[in-house]
């Protein structure tokens, strides 16, 4: 589980930084793979799409400073 917690929460960090860069208009690391259509690009983006819902699942078992108190 922690090998997941870590790809996920990697795969979280390139898909904030990249929507960073695309919000400033700079980059988008879909156009280093051949653009938005090409499939690798596809399958980078589902990747970071199912790490935020493992994360969104998973984080208040897992995180330290929440650790498990209610919102």
């Amino acid at each position: 589980m922690k090998t997941l917690h870590i790809v996920a929460f990697v795969l979280l960090v390139v898909g904030g930084l990249n929507w960073l860069l695309v919000g400033l208009g700079i980059w988008d690391i879909g156009n280093l793979f051949g653009g938005q259509d090409a499939a690798v690009s596809k399958v980078i983006y589902v990747l970071v799409g199912l790490a935020a819902i493992y994360e969104l699942v998973s984080h208040k078992g897992i995180c330290k400073t929440c650790g498990g108190q209610t919102v």
